[in-house]
């Protein structure tokens, strides 16, 4: 596909991944986490390529600094990338400043086939032919190619340290203008509380950052263009709704704290078959006795219970998903398609793009498929997350209908 960008259009590889795992066990998961992503740009040969990346650095990020060095230079000079000659680097690594700390890495790849491309300078309001290869990090607050922001403490009051938000770009490719945005929403801090009620309490608290985000890359300080969204969304599973499918013939068992009485544990045990422990659900522990339901036909029965993005339909679109859940996967080397019980197994890992980005793919004339939505390291330990991908063309001038693309020609 590399090589002939101009004429046919601009091949894309839009790539999101959780990357915490990596820099907490780099000697065991990078190696092969880095081979399994170079297989997936070697297949699909992009010319624009985008890796969106959260928990960039790990959880003890002071510690990781190293680590994040080599991971970073590998990327950028490694013999899989040689054909790569631009780069831009964007990582938030100024993790003493609580108040803006996201964690968030954004790496983007440009083929030296492609010509003519260019990136928002946010400040100037103008696109600037991008050259070379560039790396920015600390105070990204001052860099003005990108937008970051940090959701207020506010949002997720449980988690002081918080470090979710987004930091978004724009590009001009082949006459068409379009913002990337690397997100990060917040977690489910308690198994317990997100099955108390359907929707979970969760839920809504991410329903409301999504919605900021939105609102924040349409509002009028810009020209309006396509989005692509994608990142760790933590969308998760409607809790109350799976469990009661699960355990639909089972008794439930109610543990209190002795000194609180505050629930700690729900046991289900099947009515018959010597009262068999179906699941356990605790603040951290999610152990159901029979994992191959999240992996049997990619977990797709429990497509169903997947119902966060459902209150953004009019505002975004999402290709059918056909791989299992994305998190939580065991961080054991050896263990590739284990799920930890921590968790209810969800897809968390996303790419979600607006209706008018929907129509920039372009669309095959043949049955040939062009347009792949799938997961990266199927079979090996990639960390807790597996990353996801999102491959597909931009036709030449696909954006002119939608975007005033003779503004893309005001370079600096």
């Amino acid at each position: 596909m590399a090589g002939k960008a101009a004429a046919a259009g601009a091949g894309v590889l839009l790539v999101t991944a959780n990357v915490g795992s990596l820099f907490d066990d780099p000697e065991n998961l990078q190696k092969n986490w880095l081979r399994e992503f170079y297989q997936v740009v070697h297949a699909h040969k992009p010319h624009f390529m985008a890796l969106h990346c959260q928990e960039f650095g790990g959880k003890n990020y002071e510690a990781s600094m190293s680590h994040v060095d080599k991971f970073v230079k590998e990327l950028l000079s490694s013999d899989a990338m040689k054909d790569y000659n631009r780069a831009r680097v964007y990582l938030d690594e100024n993790y003493k400043s609580q108040e803006h700390f996201t964690a968030l890495g954004s790496f983007y790849f440009l083929h030296e086939s492609l010509k003519n491309i260019y990136q928002f300078d946010f400040k100037a309001k103008k696109y600037k032919k991008v050259t070379g290869k560039e790396i920015y990090s600390d105070t990204l607050e001052s860099t003005p190619m990108l937008e970051k922001e940090k959701f207020p403490q506010d949002y997720f009051p449980e988690c002081k340290w918080s470090r979710k938000g987004f930091i978004r770009t724009r590009w001009c490719i082949t006459d068409c203008a379009f913002d990337l945005v690397n997100i990060h929403l917040f977690h489910d801090a308690s198994n317990l509380i997100a099955w108390e009620t359907s929707p979970s309490v969760y839920s809504g608290i991410r329903h409301k950052a999504l919605g900021y985000v939105l609102d924040r890359i349409i509002d009028q300080r810009f020209e309006k263009v396509s989005y692509f969204v994608f990142g760790d969304f933590n969308f998760r599973l409607d809790a109350k709704a799976v469990v009661e499918t699960l355990c639909a013939k089972a008794t439930m068992q109610t543990i209190r704290a002795a000194d609180t009485n505050e629930v700690v544990k729900l046991i289900f045990r099947e009515s018959d078959n010597d009262r068999k422990v179906m699941l356990q659900l605790e603040k951290k522990l999610f152990d159901y006795f029979n994992q191959d339901v999240f992996r049997d036909n990619n977990g797709t029965a429990l497509l169903e219970f997947d119902r966060e993005l459902s209150v953004f339909k009019d505002r975004l679109y999402e290709l059918d998903i056909s791989f299992p859940p994305s998190y939580p996967y065991s961080e054991d080397s050896s263990q590739g398609k284990q799920y930890m019980n921590t968790r209810c197994p969800a897809w968390c890992d996303r790419i979600l793009m607006s209706h008018s980005a929907k129509e920039l793919i372009l669309k095959s004339e043949n049955d040939e498929k062009i347009v792949i939505y799938d997961h990266i390291g199927p079979n090996v330990c990639m960390g807790d997350h597996k990353p996801v991908f999102l491959s597909f063309r931009i036709a030449a001038g696909a954006g002119k209908p939608i975007a005033n693309v003779h503004k893309c020609c005001v370079v600096q």
